[in-house]
């Protein structure tokens, strides 16, 4: 009976170390840099410094576009303030009737005829 059990206990052992031994194989292949997960890992870590590099520089033209944006809305409010004083200065100056001549009447020439052309293509309510 003990050499049953010892012959059982044997094939369990080889068992058991068969099974590690394939555990192992197939740990070191999903490891691997360049096919398994490590591979997955090195590609991601990568990526993920791209991206922090694109963030950053994103960032920073956005400050820059935030900063340029101010100086434009600093400029436009300083033309404001300066157009709302020149349209105040403009009611307190008294009125002041034109000096400037009429102009003279245009002299008409009878010996032409009549453009009724015209006349017609107005009357018809041409523009």
């Amino acid at each position: 009976m003990t050499l049953i059990a010892d012959a059982l206990l044997i094939a369990g052992a080889l068992g058991a170390t068969l099974y590690c031994i394939v555990l192992a194989r197939k740990l070191n292949k999903l490891n691997d840099l360049e096919k398994g997960v490590g591979g997955a890992v090195a590609v991601m870590s990568a990526q993920v410094d791209d991206m922090t590099k694109t963030l950053k520089q994103a960032e920073a033209e956005a400050k820059r576009s935030a900063a340029d944006l101010e100086a434009a809305t600093g400029r436009a409010e300083a033309a404001v303030t300066r157009l709302e004083l020149l349209l105040a200065s403009l009611h307190d100056l008294p009125e002041q009737p034109s000096t400037q001549p009429s102009p003279a009447p245009v002299p008409v020439n009878e010996t032409a005829p009549p453009p009724t052309a015209f006349v017609r293509h107005r009357e018809r309510g041409g523009a």
